[in-house]
């Protein structure tokens, strides 16, 4: 699977989250103190669009109706059940890339 620029370094500071667009794909990129992780950006409650909501330490809210995951793991706060898809993340040099399928 091929890995794809979403973003540069400089554009996510730690404590930040972005959204981003792959073909078909809708990805929450987040910076959790200086560690990039990403996850499916679709909130499976409701669609909410994650990459658009708050990163607050490593938990990731979703902007709709505060639904939270660990950033680290894809797993929901209330639900440990309930897990986003992580997507393999790689830096080079300022460049933010992901695997997608």
């Amino acid at each position: 699977m091929p890995f794809v620029k979403v973003g540069s370094l400089a554009a996510l500071p730690p404590g930040s989250v972005m959204e981003a667009l792959v073909g078909e794909g809708t990805y929450a990129i987040c910076n959790a103190g200086g560690e990039i992780h990403a996850l499916d950006g679709i909130c499976p409650h409701a669609g909410g669009p994650l990459g658009q909501g708050a990163l607050h330490g490593t938990t990731l809210v979703c902007p709709w109706h505060a639904w939270e995951y660990d950033c680290r793991s894809g797993a929901n706060e209330m639900d440990d059940g309930l897990i986003l898809d992580k997507v393999q993340v790689k830096i080079e040099g300022d460049d933010i890339l992901i695997e997608v399928p």
